[in-house]
């Protein structure tokens, strides 16, 4: 053998060949030890798991599985005026961010040298939440002990306070004959409510979340969304009567989720000024509803004919309103659908030939957004002045294309193939895996699955499948993918479930005491990889999030 320069290699090389060959051979003798030790762990059928008495159940057919040890950490106990403490939208420090668009309301987390990493106590005379489905009518009230809207909206019959508990008679501001009338309207305007063709919503200014809930009966998975407030606490009050809801606000920043995940998006009057900026705040609607999805508005100026007079304005500003509104949903892409009495309906259309005409005028407003905007980008990405266009692949996971629930729970969506690795082969894997894995946990907490547990928070998901497990059962599940993980999380929504992204290096847009348990899987070995991660800050999040009993999952 002779080297590039015709010199005979020195003896130092066939050493070093020696050398080589017996590295080589060590690695594959410790690969064969670990393919013995992987097929070993691989017929235990489901992960070590723990709860609060570490009760762990064995079945005789698979290894006994040890206690998980956690060293135990402390925090102080808070004072009791953080009893309501929501690190990243705290009202105490809304002052040093600009009122434009409220822009205030946003997330602003706290620097590390102005965290509260205390023990949050529950107000006083705080008990169990009382149990679903009751909670969704009732309360305890020093659970959320707060009046504003009982004295505000008593003629609108939102709550009612009687005895140690608030009551929800299901009224609104723009239902007032109840919401199940409302909603029993809409669905005549809108068939595809009743046949399982829409699935998942969002409502925008929910109130106390009664659309959501009444929606619960009639098979659609909704997220009631709010901002944080001094004196309403809507979220708070959606999340103790057991309905699905998360903090946040239409400003500045997209909405954490996916672009084309909602079937429907619902504003009862939600007091966002649609047509103001530009219309900004209906690109967000639009970026987030499916195609062939539907944008139902009641409220100002729906019916301004009949209704001006109520809200001390003129029939002309009114009309004013209502044609700009038009204009402007013309001009991204919906066409009317739908309109009786107070109950507007408008269809995101999945035609191209109407994206192609705002393509090709180079006037238009809103213009057509370019290749370099990201649809799926939406923690702390601000607000896009621009349409986002459906791709094929889009439209194939459209509304009409996809299947109805409940069998779109099952079958793999188009967009399964922008995951990296992503296949139907690997989503049934996934589900199988889970549905297994939930057996073994029912055995350990026998609560799951029972009237005990109602709020989850899946805090590290892939497609949904801990969700989907548990899909006959009396829960809903808040399903997590990290905003730095491969993006799976239009998957999740395109299987009819709901979730949203999230960093857990900041606290979570919930109330204290809203969620009945926490489940982790993998989530200490992802959030491993990060630099300067913090794993007592990252428990502790755990504890302000939980009810006062603690169940969680690993």
């Amino acid at each position: 053998r002779t080297m590039k320069n015709g010199k005979q290699p020195e003896k130092g090389s066939s050493r070093i060949l020696s050398l080589t060959v017996l590295f080589i051979a060590l690695c594959g003798f410790s690969f064969y030890l670990g393919g013995m030790f992987c097929s070993e762990r691989d017929k235990i059928e489901a992960k070590d798991v723990t709860s609060t008495s570490t009760k762990v159940v064995a079945s005789p057919k698979e290894p006994t599985v040890s206690p998980l040890q956690i060293k135990s950490v402390s925090f102080p106990e808070c004072g009791s005026e953080l009893q309501d403490y929501t690190p990243c939208t705290d009202p105490k420090r809304w002052k040093r961010y600009g009122v434009h668009r409220l822009s205030f309301l946003e997330r602003h987390c706290p620097p590390v040298h102005e965290k509260s990493e205390c023990l949050i106590p529950p107000p006083d005379g705080y008990k169990p939440p009382i149990r679903w489905p009751k909670s969704r009518d009732q309360c305890w009230y020093k659970n959320v002990p707060y009046d504003w809207i009982n004295k505000q909206k008593s003629n609108q019959h939102w709550l009612k306070k009687e005895g140690d508990k608030f009551h929800f008679p299901g009224g609104g501001t723009m239902f007032p004959r109840g919401v199940s009338h409302y909603v029993d309207q809409m669905q005549d305007l809108i068939p595809e409510m009743k046949d399982g063709t829409v699935r998942t919503a969002i409502d925008t200014g929910c109130g106390v979340a009664s659309w959501g809930g009444d929606l619960l009966d009639r098979g659609i998975l909704t997220i009631s969304l709010a901002p944080r407030d001094n004196h309403e606490a809507q979220v708070q009050f959606a999340l103790e009567r057991g309905i699905p809801a998360i903090l946040g606000i239409i400003s500045t920043q997209r909405l954490p989720f996916p672009s084309n995940s909602f079937d429907m998006a619902h504003c009862s009057r939600c007091l966002i000024p649609w047509t103001e900026f530009g219309g900004i705040y209906l690109l967000e609607v639009h970026r987030i509803v499916r195609p062939g999805g539907f944008w139902v508005l009641s409220g100002p100026p729906v019916n301004y004919k009949r209704r001006w007079r109520g809200w001390n304005t003129t029939m002309e500003d009114q009309k004013s309103d209502y044609d700009k509104l038009q204009s402007l949903l013309t001009s991204m892409c919906f066409k009317k659908y739908a309109q009786k009495d107070d109950i507007a309906v408008w269809q995101k259309l999945s035609d191209k030939s109407c994206y192609d005409k705002i393509a090709k005028n180079m006037e238009a407003y809103p213009p057509k957004c370019d290749d370099s905007i990201e649809p799926d980008s939406a923690w702390y990405t601000p607000l896009r002045p621009c349409v986002l266009a459906p791709t094929l692949k889009v439209k194939k996971s459209g509304l009409g294309s996809i299947p109805k629930w409940p069998e779109r729970l099952n079958v793999a969506p188009e967009r399964i193939s922008d995951v990296h690795g992503g296949s139907a082969s690997g989503l049934k894997h996934d589900d199988g895996k889970w549905k297994n894995r939930v057996k073994h946990y029912k055995k350990v907490l026998p609560a799951l699955g029972t009237d005990k547990i109602r709020n989850v928070l899946d805090m590290n998901t892939v497609y949904g499948g801990f969700a989907a497990a548990l899909v006959q059962d009396p829960v809903w599940v808040m399903n997590v993918v990290s905003s730095y993980s491969a993006n799976t999380l239009p998957v999740v929504f395109d299987r009819g479930l709901i979730g949203t992204y999230h960093d857990w290096c900041e606290a979570f847009s919930t109330y204290p005491r809203t969620y009945d348990l926490l489940h982790l899987d993998s989530l200490f070995t992802l959030e491993s990889q990060r630099y300067g991660f913090d794993f007592s800050s990252l428990r502790f999040r755990f504890g302000m999030v939980l009810v006062s009993f603690l169940n969680w999952i690993q």
